[in-house]
This record gives C-alpha cells, sequence and structure tokens, in this order.
C-alpha cells in the first residue's frame, strides 16, 4: 500500500473523551471513530488489524479441531426463555421487537442459538465430541461505556461450544481450549495469564478467564509471580491426549491467579511473600464448563451406547476479538505511539522516502516494495511529500514494527536505514540487505511464510 494512496486520517491532538492508552491512540492513528456511544466504524488501519487478530483466532481454533461456522446476531427472545436466562441479563440485553411484535434480542452470547441447533442435527453420542465456534459482533448495553474498544457496547467476540457425552470428555474440551488459547495469545506477541474466575450469568463452577497484566486493567488480580515465567512456545501437542492437555492445564493453574472476584487471603498467604503480586489485569478470554445447564432445559440430548437418551455435557469458550486489539496498544506501546507485535501488525514494515521526487530515491523505494511484496509480505509506503519528522511521527504512531529509512545520502554509500519500532535501534545496510532481514522476522512469526 502506499500511503498517497491509503485513509489513514491520523489526528495531532488527543480527543479529550479518550481517558486511556489504546483509546487515545487508536483514535489518534485512524484506526477506529466514534458512531454513537461505545459504538465504532473501524477504519481501514484498524480493521485490517482485527482482522489480523481473528485470522489468528480462526488458525488455532482450526489447529485444535473446533469447526467454524456463523450465527445470526438477532436471535428469538423465545429460546432464552427456554433456557430460564431471559431476564439475567437484564438492562444490558437489548430487547426489540419485530414488525409480527415477535420479541427478539441483539446477542450478547449464543449459548441457546447453538443449543437449539444441536438438538435439531445430532441425535446419536456417535457423532460426538463436537466444538462449534464463530466469530460475530455482540452487544451488550453497558450503562457507561468507556476507554473505546475495551468497554464498548458493540463488539466482536469468538464464542464456541463444545457437545460431549460425559463430563470427563467436557473436561478434556476445557483444557484443549486452554491450550488454543495460549498459542493464540503468545501468537499476538502477549502474555495472558489464566485466572480461576466466576462463572456469572454464563453459569458454571469450572471457569478461568484470560488476563494481560495492564495499570488499566479493569480486573483486580492476585498471582504468584513464578505464573509470569510460563511460556507455551511452539511445543507441539496432540490435542487428542487427554493427558498431554491436561498437563498443560496443571503446568499454567497450579501456582495462584485469581481475578478479585474469586480471591482467597488465606490461600493466597501460603504463597512465599516475595513472589506474591497484586496487580491490574485486562481481560481477554474466558472458558467455561457448565455441564447440562441448558442441554436438561433446552433437550439437547444423544442416544448412548445403550440406547438411554441423555443430556450432553456443554462448555463455552470465548475470545474478545476487538477487545485484543485495545489490549494489546496497553501492553505495547510509548509515548510515540503504538508498538504493534509482528504476529498482528497491519503492514509488515513501512518505507519511507526522505526526498520523494528524486529519482535514485523513488527508484530505490520502488525495488524495496517491489522485493518486499514479493515475499508475500505487505509493507506501507510513504511516497507522500511531507516533511521527515512528520513521517516519522506518522510511522511512529501507527507503531509498524520495522521501518526503512531511503534517503540521497545513505543511497551514495549503497545503504539504506533499517530500524526496531520497538528498540529505536537503527542499522545501515544495503537494501537487499535489509529485505532479508525483513523476510527472516517474518519467516519466525507468520506461518507459511
Amino acid at each position: 500500500m502506499r500511503l498517497s494512496r491509503y485513509f489513514l486520517p491520523v489526528l495531532k491532538e488527543t480527543p479529550s473523551e479518550a481517558q486511556i492508552v489504546s483509546h487515545r491512540y487508536m483514535l489518534r492513528a485512524g484506526m477506529i471513530k466514534q458512531a454513537s456511544a461505545g459504538i465504532y466504524s473501524w477504519l481501514p488501519l484498524g480493521f485490517k488489524v482485527l482482522k489480523n487478530i481473528e485470522n489468528i483466532v480462526h488458525e488455532e481454533q482450526i489447529r485444535a479441531g473446533h469447526i467454524p461456522m456463523l450465527m445470526p446476531t438477532l436471535q428469538s427472545a423465545d429460546l432464552w426463555r427456554e433456557s430460564g436466562r431471559y431476564d439475567d441479563y437484564g438492562a444490558e440485553m437489548l430487547r426489540m421487537k419485530d414488525r409480527h411484535d415477535r420479541d427478539m434480542l441483539y446477542g450478547p452470547t449464543n449459548e441457546e442459538l447453538i443449543t437449539d441447533i444441536f438438538r435439531s442435527h445430532v441425535g446419536s453420542y456417535k457423532d460426538l465430541p463436537l466444538t462449534l465456534y464463530h466469530v460475530q459482533w455482540k452487544f451488550r448495553d453497558e450503562i457507561r461505556p468507556r476507554f473505546g474498544v475495551m468497554r464498548g457496547r458493540e463488539f466482536y467476540m469468538k464464542d464456541g461450544y463444545n457437545f460431549d457425552l460425559t463430563k470427563e470428555d467436557a473436561l478434556h474440551a476445557y483444557n484443549r481450549h486452554l491450550v488454543s488459547y495460549l498459542r493464540t495469545y503468545e501468537r499476538m506477541g502477549l502474555q495472558a495469564i489464566p485466572m480461576r474466575a466466576d462463572g456469572g450469568p454464563i453459569g458454571g463452577d469450572y471457569t478461568h478467564e484470560f488476563l494481560v497484566l495492564a495499570e488499566t486493567g479493569e480486573s483486580e488480580v492476585f498471582y504468584d509471580s513464578e505464573i509470569t515465567d510460563l511460556k507455551f512456545g511452539d511445543r507441539a501437542i496432540d490435542y487428542d491426549s487427554h493427558a498431554e492437555c491436561q498437563a498443560v492445564l496443571e503446568e499454567f493453574t497450579s501456582r495462584y491467579a485469581r481475578t478479585d472476584e474469586t480471591h482467597d487471603e488465606e490461600i493466597f498467604a501460603k504463597v512465599p511473600e516475595a513472589r506474591r503480586r497484586q496487580a491490574r489485569g485486562i481481560e481477554v478470554g474466558q472458558i467455561f464448563y457448565f455441564g447440562t445447564k441448558y442441554s436438561e432445559p433446552m433437550g439437547a440430548t444423544v442416544q448412548d451406547a445403550e440406547g438411554n437418551k441423555v443430556p450432553v455435557h456443554m462448555g463455552s469458550h470465548g475470545i474478545g476479538v476487538s477487545r485484543l486489539l485495545g489490549a494489546i496498544i496497553e501492553a505495547s506501546h510509548d509515548d510515540k505511539g503504538i508498538i504493534w507485535p509482528e504476529g498482528v501488525t497491519p503492514f509488515h514494515c513501512g518505507i519511507v522516502n526522505l526526498k520523494s521526487g528524486d529519482a535514485e530515491a523513488d527508484a530505490a523505494c520502488e525495488a524495496l516494495y517491489a522485493s518486499i511484496t514479493a515475499l508475500g509480505l505487505e509493507p506501507l509506503y510513504d511516497d507522500t511529500n511531507e516533511r521527515a519528522g512528520g513521517k516519522f511521527a506518522t510511522m511512529d504512531l501507527i507503531g509498524l514494527p520495522w521501518r526503512i529509512t531511503v534517503g540521497p545520502r545513505g543511497l551514495k554509500n549503497g545503504v539504506v536505514e533499517l530500524t526496531s519500532r520497538r528498540t529505536g535501534e537503527s542499522e545501515e545496510l544495503p537494501p537487499e540487505e535489509a529485505v532479508a532481514r525483513i523476510a527472516a522476522i517474518y519467516n519466525k512469526v507468520l506461518p507459511g511464510a
């Protein structure tokens, strides 16, 4: 993409309504625009990052054996009455009537709808286990939406639902999701700690939230500092293996880590004092096992091997896709702007032409642009006539992890400048070596690169 042809409405001043870093930088970098309270239009740069995050979520869900689909945003209130949950959400649920006076709602979650789909098409234990998921817009009518996409009313979420014959099988699905979530967050450059949580209106007493530590987090968290040393990395995992998935769950949940809702001072006091930590965290996902909470009242049963009709055991598993974008910025920024991890960056590198219109500089930039594009990567080429300081400020604000700077002075010596956004360190090297360096960086980050 050439910046002269792109829609990037950056702001020099911070809008007064933006209270936290992610909201400030998303507005200033031209990623979102508020449409109404807690509802945003996603402009091209923000939309690119949103889709990158969604793609990682899809890849890791499919790797774990989960099947993507799509459910509607509007649901019939009758299904929610059938489960007995229609009133649980109170004023957070957006209710409406269609032209035939039927009660409808804008879905805050999809347990009822997916259970209805399951009971309509699955009747035998031989069709289990089954995990279906989708990524879809949700709506919760927050009384006080704030912090941009971190606490909006409309949000983009991956929600998945497992159906299993036994509790043991359903808990394996739970463990499988925990493993897939650890991989998902680490690919985005995040450390998301699984913490014992409260089931809330979803239900179930077996649940973990995934929280990213950040000063602006809405949750108070208590944890053993040893947990921050854990990394899943690129280890191979057999998702069908109960033992392997259980071992990962034990590794990542055996140390104390709880939100304020489930915090227990007596248990926490047993953690060595030097390792006790109290901080703030941003919730970016949650997994639940809730057994037959929905399958029993809604008649989601299968015939077991003995011919008996039994309710299936279920769980649900959510990742806040749009919220993750804000969480990444909260965890990765400086006073100049965003610092995108390579796994989610909207463009893989920036090319800055210090003298647009200079034949040699233009030709060198075009060659870099073509070489990087030929690798299957996306550069953002600043080919505008803006002054150098303005170009650098824009690149720092939008946070591309790597920048190649091209100017007449360097070209006389046969070099360009490669700069890391994270460290600020620069290195002069020939253009072809800069391209090779970018290729090597993304070969380690992007599957199939």
